[in-house]
């Protein structure tokens, strides 16, 4: 059988990275460009609780590349010898670097308060489901306990979805 490390990136679902890079650049670039400076109370409490919700997100993301250590991966299917995590960060949702990424988006859109990065938060959002749903066809297929875990946490937001 032929291992992920001999695949070319492409082979391996590269196309789904390709289309992340910028989607990533573009949620950091939306809110700079497209900022409001707080003028009253109420904005600077979206301020804050973006930024809250920011610095939770990152961690989530930091935690959840720390639990898979050497077998992360930007590709949708896993590494050969990959264990499954479901445990930890991995507990509370089945993709929690894409929450991370979605919510971090979302944060920092708040702190900068930018609708047209709240806008292109949504559609960052449905880019990562459909992204964890390519990847959850392969997880399933090698890891026979993946539908029990799939039954037990939410895909992308936790307790909700």
């Amino acid at each position: 059988m032929e291992t992920n490390r001999e695949r070319p990136a492409i082979v391996r679902d590269g196309w789904w990275v390709v289309a992340q890079v910028p989607l990533i650049a573009l949620a950091c670039l939306l809110p700079v460009w497209w900022g409001d400076p707080a003028r009253t109370d109420a904005q600077h409490l979206l301020r804050l609780a973006g930024g809250a919700l920011l610095l939770g997100a990152v961690s989530m993301v930091v935690a959840a590349g720390i639990a898979l250590g050497r077998h992360l991966t930007p590709f949708p299917r896993p590494r050969d010898n990959a264990p499954l995590r479901d445990r930890g960060v991995y507990g509370v949702v089945r993709h929690p670097i894409y929450c991370g990424l979605v919510l971090s988006s979302l944060g920092w859109s708040l702190w900068s308060l930018s609708w047209p990065g709240l806008l292109f938060t949504v559609f960052l959002g449905v880019f990562f489901d459909r992204k964890a749903a390519y990847e959850e066809s392969w997880l399933v297929r090698r890891f026979p306990a993946y539908r029990d875990y799939q039954k037990r946490v939410r895909k992308l937001i936790p307790g909700i979805y």
